[in-house]
């Protein structure tokens, strides 16, 4: 026998895709192939379908067998009415039964390498919950739109090594920056159960839940092109100057209704026991709400909102959970929808 010892080979993390489509046969082929060509083929993958009208189904048929061949484990699920993707997206992640899960939707292309690279990182650090990505925004041929998604989301420098350095918890309270369909999580996230409270989209709830437990990252490279036509559920695209001053289309109102809520939620979740954050988290939620509290509640009179402004961004809290002086114009002159 030889006096070598035989190097133990890593053991390989399961891995699942969670996959939800809706009246998805435009592009839906083009998605599933990519996860065949994946370099590192997914252990399973879960496909919930709801309650589609067109041919998504059948692609999604077609797909199982070929998925199969390959040796890959396939649970596909029609939904018999329409529940709407956050809930379609809840069910296909909890059927899942892989260690790590990977969210997919149903008109992106994935990167030869996503499912490997994200596996290989999990696998190199045993603490990471979630893992998110840069993505290359395309339109609805799949042509380049010039722009990744961290570049139109904003994502800055401060907010990037934030996360890096294991302070996600900081930056997600302030805004999300986690796009679900570049975002794989560990079991570990869900192991109490998942529901997402009213006012929440999916892939923000797992990114705050995974935050408070442990570490989450980033990857800064784009694993996918994430695609815009128009008829994304949530998407991503370049603004100019003035879009990013008054807010697009949201309703001022709606806007500031929304932070709101999502603020009093998370404290909410926290005291339930749903939530366990520590004494530095539960203040930093108490300071957010304090400013949420602020622009969701402006004086109608011009004066009395100046000086009520003034004082927020004497706190230092514009800074810290707006846009800075942009959000003061924003509020002084209620330019947002």
């Amino acid at each position: 026998m030889s006096p070598l010892m035989a190097i133990e080979t890593p053991q390989l993390i399961s891995t699942a895709v969670a996959l939800c489509t809706y009246q998805g046969e435009q592009y839906l082929p083009q998605q599933l192939a990519s996860l065949l060509a994946q370099q590192r083929l997914p252990d399973e993958i879960v496909a919930y379908d709801d309650a589609s009208k067109d041919g998504t189904w059948d692609l999604l048929r077609s797909f199982a067998d070929d998925a199969t061949e390959l040796g890959i484990h396939v649970h596909l699920h029609r939904n018999p009415s329409n529940l709407g993707y956050v809930a379609n997206f809840t069910q296909a992640i909890l059927a899942t039964r892989a260690e790590l899960i990977f969210l997919c939707d149903q008109d992106d292309v994935w990167h030869v390498d996503k499912l490997h690279r994200f596996a290989e990182e999990f696998e190199r650090r045993p603490d990471l919950l979630m893992l998110h990505s840069d993505a290359e925004l395309v339109d609805g041929t799949g042509d380049s739109l010039n722009c990744n998604l961290f570049g139109a989301f904003e994502v800055s420098r401060e907010e990037l090594t934030s996360v890096h350095g294991n302070a996600a918890f900081e930056v997600l309270v302030r805004r999300n920056i986690v796009t679900g369909a570049t975002m794989a999580i560990r079991r570990n996230v869900i192991a109490q159960g998942f529901e997402v409270p009213n006012g929440w989209i999916h892939d923000e709830w797992l990114a705050m839940v995974a935050a408070t437990q442990g570490r989450v990252d980033c990857l800064e490279t784009a694993t996918i092109d994430y695609r815009q036509h128009g008829n994304n559920q949530v998407g991503a695209r370049p603004r100019g100057f003035i879009e990013r001053l008054t807010g697009g289309a949201v309703p001022r109102a709606e806007f500031m209704d929304r932070m709101l809520a999502r603020t009093e939620s998370l404290i909410a979740q926290s005291g339930a026991g749903q939530l366990k954050l520590n004494t530095p988290q539960m203040h930093l939620l108490s300071e957010r709400l304090r400013h949420a509290q602020v622009r969701a509640h402006l004086p109608q009179s011009a004066a009395a909102r100046a000086s009520l402004v003034l004082r927020e961004y004497a706190s230092g809290r514009y800074h810290e959970f707006g846009n800075g002086l942009r959000s003061v114009l924003s509020d002084l002159f209620k330019l947002r929808g």
